[in-house]
This record gives C-alpha cells, sequence and structure tokens, in this order.
C-alpha cells in the first residue's frame, strides 16, 4: 500500500515539474495569430539568474511597443508584471504597450529559496 502511495505522490510531482519547465511558447503563437504584427520601437532584456534580475529598475517609454525579452542566466525563471497580464516564461519575449507608472515585476516560477525576494521595478515614462 505504501509503496503505491509513494509512486502516485512521485508520478504527480514529475508531472508538476515538467509542467512548471515548459517553454510558454504557446502564448507567444497565440498573441501573433490573434494580433496583427506590432513592431516594437526598442528592446528591453531582462536576465534573470538565480533569485535576483540583472537591474533593479528598466524603463521604457509610455504608450510605446517595447519588446521586453527574458534571458535566463542561471535556474528555470519567468516573469510577470504585476497589476497587467505580462507573463513571460523561459527565454522568451513578448511586445507590450503601457501606460505611465511604475510596475513591480516578480519571478512567476517558484526557483527556490530566494524566490519571494526576486523582484525589481519597471519605470514606464
Amino acid at each position: 500500500m505504501h509503496k503505491k502511495f509513494a509512486y502516485f505522490l512521485t508520478t504527480v510531482a514529475l508531472t508538476l515539474a515538467i509542467s512548471a519547465c515548459g517553454s510558454g511558447n504557446e502564448k507567444e503563437s497565440e498573441n501573433s495569430a490573434a494580433s496583427p504584427a506590432v513592431s516594437a520601437s526598442q528592446e528591453v532584456l531582462i536576465k534573470a539568474s538565480n533569485w535576483e534580475f540583472d537591474q533593479q529598475v528598466y524603463t521604457i517609454p509610455k504608450d510605446t511597443p517595447v519588446k521586453l525579452i527574458l534571458e535566463n542566466l542561471e535556474g528555470a525563471h519567468g516573469f510577470e508584471v504585476v497589476g497587467t497580464d505580462i507573463k513571460i516564461r523561459g527565454n522568451n519575449s513578448e511586445i507590450v504597450t503601457l501606460a505611465a507608472g511604475t510596475y513591480e515585476i516578480k519571478c512567476n516560477i517558484m526557483c527556490g529559496n530566494g524566490h519571494s525576494q526576486m523582484v525589481t521595478k519597471l519605470e514606464v515614462k
């Protein structure tokens, strides 16, 4: 009985781990098919390593399409811009347009002990 339960738990854990490591390409494909091609005025590279982003603040122009690119240097990371529907996982990108303001960016893939401190800011001016 215990062996069956342990096997079941192991299977569930592996399934969750594999699904969390997905590439996220589905969203990118949906966005390109659902909306006409939009070109970005600039690109912003956000580099993620274990429990930190490479900058404390990223700045982009308001009301202007900008390509946000996530590059994982170490570990598996993603990010979301809090208060928006912008979510990028893995080494992917998305073209975004935001109103002026300061937004919080946080890692959205559980990446270990420092995950909750993996935050930065996005200033839109």
